[in-house]
């Protein structure tokens, strides 16, 4: 059974449920089920066979929603596409895999230019929202409309060995990796997620995460395949309209990553709302500093906290902390999701011993099939079975995972190896701290100097107190050399800190430069 059975299943049991809601409407399972297999068979009829790649470039709408699950229904490979790009990252991915046709918003493809695509790599493009000024071409740019106007055909059925998308990495250090998942990656790792999480049909989400993101992606299979209802939120910059929103829908979940719940702690009213039917919230995309933690906990006292990790290339999802260890255990992210195995190895392979760094390596049915069209980085991560993550990591006595850092976060700074997230932690303990990313910065003598990028919450900021504070709980080596204070951080649009960009000796703004 794929995540689409599962789906189709969900729909046939509550066929006038409210599966999506967006600022433009919602649509029933039902719906949502008729809408997608029009689509299916409009890629079919136009050409589009089974395995061909089709890319995605929507916001998080109903439209979204449709589109990835029609592509799935014609046996079509999804490409999700970030709308936050440029037209050459985008023609690059679009290229990289063969892409046979794009669907997405009028806005986001005039933006990006990529009407051309049509006649010169022979793309069909299927424009929604299309205006007056959506040039002609024989067929290969067609509207929305357009492509739900097919006759009643059967769909192919696919097999869960075969290919169901490619995610493509940030490429924030280099060309973008796509990452291959299965029919069988999407559902094995859909179904322990609504283990864990104890999803059922009465279940229901705000969804402020982009679909195009694995974690995104992960709420948009999860809740579908239990039939619970999907609230679109694309507004989370003004949080206080969000949480009236999800105040007024009375949603059981949440999810975000660790500047969702900075913002929504800091600088919104969500510590003085009340939220009884919020049943759950789960975080991910980077660690949550314990002490982020424990102020979540105060303000969710009744609500059970998920503190996960994972990987695109595990599909979404590779370990959760249950809700009743989140003081604990602080700064844990838990122990494997059900169907898979997680280990901490050395540079030789061997499980290390607790309290020793090494490396995340996991094993199950959620394990990408690889980069596309990039065997050798393939080999570098996927190796006699396992995936090596990247993330070095200490295990304690009772089988719980800790992350030191990213291996290519690492600062070397003299004789030392220095993770940043232990400063990060350090520093995000003061009150007056909104966020902070620590990064090492090129040093004559040092090799590497350590600095910290810190968003205060308010005025008057202090970086000598940072500093003291610092040196009051960190090894002399780990403190910073360099306390700069920031009016925000550059992030992806699924909320990750572009360390790479806080290298560049030039700041403008967001990102002005206040420090000594």
């Amino acid at each position: 059974m794929t995540l689409l059975d599962l789906i189709r299943k969900a729909a046939l049991r509550f066929p006038s449920r409210v599966a999506l809601k967006d600022s433009s409407g919602e649509l029933t399972y039902s719906q949502l089920i008729g809408l997608s297999d029009d689509v299916a068979r409009g890629l079919l009829m136009r050409g589009i066979s089974m395995g061909d790649r089709v890319g995605l470039l929507f916001e998080n709408s109903t439209h979204y929603v449709v589109a990835y699950l029609g592509i799935l229904g014609a046996g079509c490979v999804a490409l999700p596409l970030n709308t936050d790009n440029t037209r050459k990252n985008l023609s690059y991915v679009l290229n990289q895999c063969g892409a046979k046709a794009l669907i997405g918003r009028h806005r986001f493809i005039k933006k990006y230019d990529l009407w051309g695509l049509a006649e010169a790599e022979g793309l069909l493009i299927v424009s929604a929202g299309t205006g007056a000024d959506c040039p002609a071409h024989d067929g290969r740019i067609i509207t929305w409309d357009d492509l739900l106007g097919g006759p009643v055909k059967d769909l192919p059925t696919s097999s869960g060995n075969d290919l169901a998308c490619i995610l493509y990495t940030s490429g924030t250090t280099g060309r973008p990796k796509g990452v291959m998942l299965s029919h069988e990656n999407l559902r094995a790792n859909a179904e322990s997620i609504i283990s864990y999480l104890g999803l059922g049909d009465l279940d229901s989400i705000l969804a402020v995460l982009p679909f195009f993101y694995s974690y995104g992606s992960s709420i948009l299979h999860t809740h579908l395949a239990v039939g619970g209802t999907i609230h679109i939120e694309n507004n989370f910059v003004y949080p206080n309209k969000a949480l009236e929103r999800m105040a007024r829908e009375e949603v059981t979940g949440f999810a975000g990553v660790p500047s969702t719940f900075a913002m929504l702690l800091h600088r919104s009213n969500f510590k003085a709302m009340k939220w009884p039917h919020l049943r759950y919230v789960t975080q991910a995309g980077g660690p949550m500093p314990p002490a982020v933690a424990r102020e979540l906990k105060e303000a969710l006292p009744d609500t059970d906290i998920f503190i996960m990790y994972g990987q695109t290339e595990a599909t979404a999802r590779l370990s959760y902390l249950p809700p009743e260890l989140i003081l604990k255990k602080a700064g844990s992210i838990g122990k494997a999701i059900p169907g898979v195995e997680l280990r901490c190895v050395d540079r030789a392979g061997r499980p290390v011993m607790p309290g020793e760094t090494g490396e995340i390596c996991a094993r199950g049915p959620n394990v990408m099939k690889g980069y596309w069209d990039m065997p050798e980085e393939t080999e570098k991560v996927l190796r006699n079975g396992w995936l090596y993550t990247g993330d070095l990591a200490t295990v304690d006595e009772d089988g719980f995972f800790y992350i030191v850092s990213r291996k290519s976060e690492m600062i070397k700074s003299g004789a030392h190896r220095i993770s940043p997230k232990e400063i990060e932690e350090v520093i995000s303990e003061l009150p007056e701290i909104h966020e902070v990313a620590v990064i090492g910065m090129p040093d004559d003598i040092l090799g590497e100097s350590i600095c910290a990028f810190v968003v205060p919450r308010g005025e008057g900021f202090d970086e000598r107190k940072v500093l003291r504070y610092c040196r009051r709980n960190l090894a002399s080596f780990k403190v910073p050399h360099r306390i700069i204070a920031v009016a925000g951080l550059p992030r992806t649009m699924s909320g990750k800190v572009k360390k790479f960009l806080l290298k560049e000796k030039n700041f403008t703004q967001p990102w002005t430069h206040k420090g000594p």
